[in-house]
């Protein structure tokens, strides 16, 4: 008998085993370790200020989760030797073509008045910078029609992130499984644990954070859980000679990004590929709408050496906002899953909210608007 239960080892559910361990909770988590988790292949872009796509809900939980990021990150340097991935890099949000400059103009104005409104970040720290300005910190890009530069923003590898979350949680007694579940146990509405090849695992708590695999539980809980993989196909550039550690993160309105690494490297992507299914593999298309869309922003990346190509099966639901909460009708169960194409900027504190609420504390953001009852209208809070 543990006192708590993570279904799912991507970098939703560490956090909450890190956040539930660190609480003094004996906590398992059990990960299949599935190729094409989102964890593995994602950019990791944390500038919540230039975001104009999603709604207020996202975009004050994504502040509250931004804002954790340097104090979590302080205390993985200090219970663990490993790299965490993060740094402070800037951002510079353009537009190149003609047919970007009205989208610019309309998020400009939407960034703009959220920064008065907020009174954060400062004029120095978020502003709209010149062509020139733009090319001299990010050498390698087209000529552009108008530019916001977000000195704040911030980049984190999700890979060696989540390593640290594991090493820092296994050093405070977690214990991680690699197995399959075939069912949760339920007793009166009540979920005790988990049958796995054969043997039980019982748990006051359990917490379903399985990625883009979080519905296969829908039906034993009684609701359903909409969310479905969606494929994002990045590639690495590498870039031998170039000084790459200065560069901003670049964010143009195609949907498409690049991310800068201090290793003469920059990651470009990425596809939103809607009805993939779990297939975590290159196509043609995708790598040609990368490299495409990579070049028209940035044509002095055209020498760049292919490195890698990284796929991953984001968790995306219908109305593209997390899952995170209760279950409804549902005791000892617990939501930390559909994060999209932001999982990097919401996981690690998606995770400790999730983990407060599964030892009944109250966190300190507001995720009423993401709880899965939404989706269900005739079903209680």
């Amino acid at each position: 008998m543990v006192d708590a239960i993570v279904i799912g080892g991507g970098i939703v559910g560490m956090s909450v085993a890190y956040h539930l361990v660190s609480s003094g909770a004996k906590t398992i988590l059990i990960d299949r370790s599935d190729a094409g988790r989102a964890t593995d292949a994602g950019a990791g872009i944390l500038s919540p200020e230039t975001n104009t796509r999603d709604p207020d809900s996202w975009f004050n939980l994504a502040i509250d989760a931004v804002d954790y990021y340097p104090a979590l990150i302080d205390r993985l340097q200090a219970e663990q030797d490993d790299d965490t991935g993060y740094a402070r890099c800037g951002q510079l949000l353009v537009a190149v073509s003609e047919d970007e400059r009205d989208l610019f103009e309309a998020a400009q104005r939407r960034i703009l008045a959220r920064q008065e409104q907020r009174g954060l970040p400062s004029a120095a720290d978020l502003q709209a910078v010149s062509n020139r300005e733009s090319q001299a910190l990010f050498p390698a890009l087209a000529p552009v029609s108008g530019a916001i530069y977000n000195r704040n923003a911030s980049r984190v590898d999700g890979r060696l992130l989540n390593r640290a979350l594991r090493t820092a949680a296994e050093r405070r007694g977690l214990t991680v499984m690699h197995a399959s579940i075939d069912e949760l146990i339920i007793e009166n509405r009540n979920v005790t644990g988990v049958r796995l090849a054969g043997d039980t695992l019982s748990a006051d708590i359990t917490a379903i954070a399985g990625g883009a695999w979080s519905p296969a539980f829908g039906d034993q809980l009684g609701i359903e859980i909409p969310l479905a993989p969606q494929r994002g196909q990045i590639i690495h550039l590498s870039l031998p000679g170039t000084d790459t550690s200065a560069w901003p993160i670049i964010s143009a309105f195609h949907g498409h990004y690049m991310v800068q690494w201090p290793d003469q490297r920059v990651a470009v992507g990425a596809t939103r590929e809607a009805g993939s299914g779990f297939q975590p593999h290159a196509t043609a298309s995708g790598v040609h709408e990368v490299l495409g869309e990579a070049l028209r922003v940035a044509p002095g990346l055209a020498a760049g050496e292919i490195q890698d190509i990284r796929v991953g099966l984001r968790p995306l639901t219908a109305d593209t906002m997390p899952v995170l909460g209760s279950v409804p009708n549902m005791s000892g169960i617990f939501l930390a899953t559909g994060h999209g194409p932001t999982g990097l900027t919401l996981g690690p504190y998606s995770g400790k909210v999730v983990a407060e609420m599964m030892l009944g504390q109250q966190p300190a953001s507001d995720i009423s608007a993401f709880h899965v009852s939404r989706f269900h209208t005739s079903s209680g809070g």
